[in-house]
């Protein structure tokens, strides 16, 4: 076990809003580009994510931005990704260039992950268009290698999640494809006005499952594993997670305007979907949602992990009740509060550090038009931040916290991370065709915290796939290291706990995806703490 940093001192925040826009101050100038023409393609209006991650190992958090761009006849340099280093003084500086990764293609999401276990997060970019893997090589830079890996995803892509789902210590990728679309189809209009086509006037398409061969090599293998559907998939979203506490990483995928899929991991290289049985794949009246990102987390803490999904109405909570899912949505108090707003990324995460999971969701309507067609729906809309009341209830908390929750955005895609190491979860946004958004938390402080990386050995080297619980006094939490979470986005994989006014943790138990348990008792609060995988 290694400690990585420690707070020494808890400045008081209580008289402070939640959180405050620093992003022009910490040094990030990016504006996303949709390239919007007068035909509308569809996927002018899809946005783009973000992915919080380390890929230095210098102990703070760095940050790669997925650009759009425009769609044809452009040469502008200025519409590629973007990856931000953090310097470790709170500031983020462009290192794009030096590092290669400014891929230029229509960019809509990324995930990082170790996938050759050789200690540097490696970089995954999934583009309407051909996708991009990026080897890490250590020394600041990375190196394109997609096509000496055999990645060869050329359809739409946008979402994407590492997960070991065999479990022999190399993660593979899974990666999410829309929509058929090409840029010849014919306008879409509504009221003789040209509008951004409705998904279900075009095909959707399969997704990819990429086995990691070993030897820096991938092979898709989505066909004969079982999860391809295209004729019922339109996926927008991806979280790899054990939700039946079996060992085995399950796949569930949110479809747009279909219902969703849960693949269910059999520990055969193979996944049967189960969402029609197991109560995921439509909502408590039986629609199908126009579902956009998805988030796992348990947010009750009954040591299952909970699904939350973004739609274009209403979010939608499926509490785990030991394998069988009964959505909660209105019953916790998110159905009413959500149903006016169009959801793109919810994120489960405790920013008061209070021992229960909250909830962010950005916002953001799909259609440029519907001013025009709706006297009762914008195109920029509000995000929206929930409080868990610790007994099973959101309560909506956006007016206090903070300025931005007062201004209207397109929100698309959104990840949580501690960028500053202070112990509490700042979010970062993503907008379409506007500025993107660096949210610090800045509230309250009082409550202890406990960050957890861990650094697998037998499995592989992120431990993602891993389930922690952390107990202290009564209160005992649930964790799953995952990549891949919201709409196109991977957030900080790191777990970050809160611990209330406990001043110290009584223990801390692994369940590595290798099947070690390990265990780790009496650790002191407000420190980061990475823990290696031991036999």
């Amino acid at each position: 076990m290694l400690l990585l940093n420690i707070i020494k001192a808890v400045a008081d925040h209580s008289n402070l809003p939640t959180f405050v826009d620093v992003t022009r101050k910490v040094g990030i100038h990016f504006k996303h580009i949709n390239g919007k023409t007068a035909h509308r393609h569809i996927i002018e209006t899809m946005g783009s994510g973000a992915v919080f991650f380390d890929f230095d190992n210098d102990g703070y958090l760095d940050l790669y931005i997925v650009n759009s761009g425009y769609i044809t006849g452009s040469t502008n340099n200025q519409t590629g990704n973007v990856l931000y280093r953090n310097d470790g003084s709170g500031h983020f500086i462009d290192v794009t260039a030096k590092s290669k990764t400014g891929d230029i293609g229509y960019g809509m999401a990324a995930a990082a992950a170790d996938y050759d276990n050789d200690g540097y997060q490696d970089l995954y970019v999934a583009n309407y268009g051909a996708d991009v893997l990026y080897h890490n090589n250590g020394d600041g830079t990375f190196t394109n290698v997609t096509g000496p890996a055999g990645i060869d995803n050329y359809l739409w892509g946008v979402a994407v999640a590492f997960l070991d789902f065999d479990l022999d210590g190399y993660l593979d990728i899974f990666v999410v494809n829309y929509l058929d679309y090409n840029l010849s189809m014919s306008v879409a209009t509504k009221n003789g006005l040209t509008v951004y086509g409705h998904p279900r006037a075009y095909e959707g398409t399969t997704d990819a499952l990429y086995h990691n061969n070993r030897d820096n090599t991938f092979t898709n293998i989505a066909e004969k594993a079982g999860v391809t559907n295209a004729i019922e998939g339109r996926g927008m979203g991806v979280v790899a997670c054990d939700f039946d506490n079996d060992g085995w990483p399950d796949i569930y995928v949110a479809n747009d305007t279909n219902r969703n899929f849960f693949y269910h991991n059999n520990g055969n290289n193979t996944f049967t979907d189960e969402s029609l049985f197991n109560g995921t794949g439509y909502d408590a009246n039986g629609v199908a949602e126009g579902s956009m990102g998805v988030d796992a987390g348990d947010y009750n803490g009954d040591g299952w992990l909970d699904i939350l999904v973004a739609n274009s109405e209403t979010a939608t909570l499926y509490s785990n009740e030991s394998g069988i899912f009964i959505e909660e949505t209105s019953a916790v108090g998110l159905s009413e509060p959500t149903f006016q707003f169009v959801g793109f990324s919810p994120l489960f995460l405790d920013y008061d550090n209070d021992g229960y999971l909250d909830v962010f969701i950005a916002n953001g309507h799909p259609q440029a038009a519907i001013e025009s067609l709706s006297d009762s729906e914008t195109y920029a809309q509000m995000d929206q931040l929930f409080r868990n009341s610790g007994e099973g209830i959101y309560e909506q908390v956006s007016k206090s916290a903070g300025e931005y929750f007062s201004q209207a955005f397109v929100g698309r895609a959104s990840i949580s991370g501690d960028y500053n190491n202070d112990g509490y979860t700042d979010i970062f946004i993503v907008n379409s065709n506007q500025r993107v958004v660096l949210l610090r938390n800045e509230g309250n402080h009082a409550n202890n915290w406990l960050h957890v990386k861990l650094v697998g050995t037998y499995s592989n080297r992120d431990g993602i796939g891993a389930k922690v619980r952390v107990t202290a006094g009564k209160t005992i939490q649930t964790a799953e290291v995952k990549s891949g979470n919201g709409y196109a986005s991977d957030s900080d994989q790191r777990l970050l706990f809160g611990i209330g006014n406990h001043q110290k943790v009584d223990q801390i138990e692994i369940r590595w995806p290798s099947g070690i348990k390990q265990r780790v008792k009496n650790i002191l609060c407000n420190q980061i703490i990475a823990i290696t995988e031991e036999n």
